[in-house]
């Protein structure tokens, strides 16, 4: 009896593991910005593009809406049951905790009984349009990574346009038109994602899929993510290292998953007749109870982590970056520009450090090794003032223990890219026959440590 119920459960973990294997996390990687590796010389940072987990980013929103007073229940007014459109007997009253619904109920819980919801205003200045713009904000650059789903209590809407900003509000573009009839109110012909491919991903489309009227069934509305990373990793999102290659090399595609804004614009309620009926107008309003947006931080790969100060995210800058998007070098780290991460090549991509400016090391400084190495010993990592990369010995020189440059004679400093003639008062001459020839990148002295306070003068 043990034994087949033993079984049974296996059998049912590894279908389960099995299907699970079909749908894996669209962005599963790059999820540590560096680590410790062991060569022969000992143990040496190894830097990787990286970027935060992806999250339920409406935690961190702000909502405002517009016209303000769009919310109903000041003054208290009645409106019809969702389904019945001519049971008009339901009040809305902002005074009272029960009979209110403020914007917050669109981000709380969902699953209560009875469920909540924000809700307009009816539509009783008909025929003057009754429209609304809900602009959800974040102050931060998203990333996202799943559908945006918003979920209406009172029938989808006959007209909605979805849009986005990139530059928190300022600039607006279309990401996606609703509509019962396209042609008629957009005057464009209707389609869906599935009539795109890797060619049109980026074509705006008006769709009417979402827009059936008032139909109490029918309350969802998505914008599709993952069908249009699905044009290039593959269905069931298997092939990732196709969308990252994309993504890493065409700016509009990034561009167009990214946001700082959304801003939902409600045209025309849901009417589901051709004519409205003006002697129900408590029938029509808008009532939201759910929206979700999935995405992370945008950290130009150079943070795992991004964290909430003051009501404002921030990423948690590695590889010597700074910035809210980690989209600069810190202060005496700007020995080449600041770059973003690269996600190539899979699956660890290019970390693109910030390595520190010549200005920030001074005049012929000498490295007190032994400080070093007590620094290194106390935070249980070690710096390298040497290595094959991107820290080699210059002119000949060679890299002993990643700890010190061992120079060929006539040349001298921490990676032997000076001449010792150079300190003789009459300096090298021409016929010495002396000449500093570097080999690979020459870097400033403190690169990749990360070390203050190591110098002596």
């Amino acid at each position: 009896m043990y034994l087949s119920r033993f079984l049974s459960l296996h059998a049912l973990w590894v279908t389960v593991s099995s299907v699970m294997q079909h749908y894996p996390s669209v962005w599963g990687h790059y999820d540590v910005c560096k680590t410790q590796i062991y060569t022969e010389e000992g143990k040496v940072w190894d830097y990787m593009a990286c970027q935060p987990e992806a999250k339920d980013m409406i935690k961190y929103v702000k909502v405002t809406l517009d016209p303000p007073d769009i919310t109903c229940g000041d003054p208290p007014e009645s409106f019809c049951a969702m389904g019945n459109p001519y049971m008009c007997n339901n009040e809305c009253d902002a005074s009272t905790n029960e009979l209110a619904h403020p914007p917050d109920l669109m981000f709380d819980l969902e699953g209560r009984h009875p469920s909540t919801f924000w809700q307009s205003t009816t539509w009783k200045d008909y025929p003057k349009p009754l429209q609304v713009n809900i602009t959800l904000s974040w102050n931060k650059t998203i990333e996202l990574t799943d559908n945006i789903v918003i979920t209406f209590e009172s029938g989808r809407p006959d007209q909605m346009i979805l849009e986005k900003s990139l530059d928190y509000g300022r600039t607006w573009q279309p990401y996606q038109y609703y509509a019962t009839d396209c042609l008629d109110a957009f005057h464009m012909d209707p389609k869906s994602v599935k009539d795109l491919s890797q060619h049109t991903v980026l074509e705006i489309i008006c769709t009417e899929e979402y827009s059936t009227g008032y139909m109490t069934n029918s309350k969802i509305i998505h914008f599709e993510i993952k069908d249009r990373f699905a044009f290039f990793a593959g269905p069931r999102l298997h092939n990732m290292a196709s969308l990252y290659g994309q993504l890493d090399t065409t700016k509009k595609l990034r561009d167009f998953f990214t946001i700082t804004d959304l801003r939902i614009r409600l045209l025309r309620p849901a009417t589901g007749e051709i004519y409205v009926d003006e002697q129900h107008l408590a029938r029509y309003f808008y009532a939201i109870s759910d929206i979700r947006v999935y995405g992370r931080c945008k950290c130009n790969l150079h943070a795992t982590g991004c964290k909430e100060e003051n009501k404002k995210l921030f990423c948690e800058c590695e590889h010597n970056t700074t910035g809210p998007d980690c989209g600069k070098c810190k202060k005496n780290y700007q020995g080449r520009p600041w770059s973003p991460g690269s996600y190539l090549p899979i699956p660890k991509g290019t970390a693109n450090i910030c390595i520190p400016s010549i200005s920030s090391i001074g005049i012929a400084p000498k490295l007190a090794l032994s400080t070093v190495s007590s620094v290194q010993v106390a935070n249980h990592k070690r710096a390298n003032v040497c290595d094959k990369e991107l820290l080699q010995c210059q002119n000949g020189g060679t890299c002993l223990k990643n700890m010190r440059c061992q120079c060929p004679p006539a040349y001298t400093g921490i990676l032997c890219e000076k001449l010792k003639c150079e300190r003789d008062p009459g300096g090298c001459s021409q016929n010495s026959g002396q000449r500093a020839v570097t080999h690979g990148p020459l870097l400033p002295l403190t690169a990749l440590l990360g070390v203050t306070g190591l110098f002596i003068f």
